[in-house]
């Protein structure tokens, strides 16, 4: 049994801290939340030590089935203009926003209770002081249909026709 396995059947004193992860190539840097009131030193499943930042959010994990419908949805409360800049250097540069989700038990920081979800940010939207952004597996609706290219490095016979 995992740690966060015997909590859910134990309870005991041991919190559960659910944490964000937001990365994209035209940020300077990942930003990193966690639920809650106090700041989170934590290590990732990489092993880098990383200090999450004290957010109020709220997580609607996926369904674990194969409907083909696999999106988190996510908001984040109390957001400054700082989430309206990052979102407009994202959109500039034309850019990918990429999510980690993971789960933290408040007794052991050393790595994340479970296997972390890793998505792409789909869409969202600010509405007063807080962000709701949907992220998923698999982003299906990007994806380039044929996945091949053919383009002359890969078929120099197209020049001919």
């Amino acid at each position: 049994m995992t740690a966060l396995e015997t909590l859910y059947a134990s309870g005991g004193q041991a919190v559960i801290i659910p944490t964000l992860e937001l990365n994209c190539s035209a940020w300077a840097a990942p930003i990193y939340l966690c639920h809650g009131f106090d700041d989170v030193t934590a290590r990732t499943e990489a092993g880098a030590t990383v200090k999450f930042t004290a957010s109020g959010f709220a997580v609607s994990l996926p369904k674990r089935d194969n409907s083909g419908n696999q999106t988190l949805t996510f908001a984040i409360d109390n957001v400054t203009g700082e989430a309206q800049q990052l979102i407009d250097q994202a959109l500039e540069a034309r850019a990918r926003i990429g999510l980690v989700f993971r789960i933290f038990i408040s007794t052991d920081f050393s790595e994340p209770a479970e296997r972390p979800y890793r998505m792409t940010v789909l869409n969202g939207f600010m509405q007063g002081a807080s962000v709701q952004l949907s992220a998923g597996y698999f982003d299906l609706i990007n994806l380039a249909w044929p996945r091949r290219k053919y383009t002359l490095a890969f078929a120099p016979c197209l020049r001919y026709i």
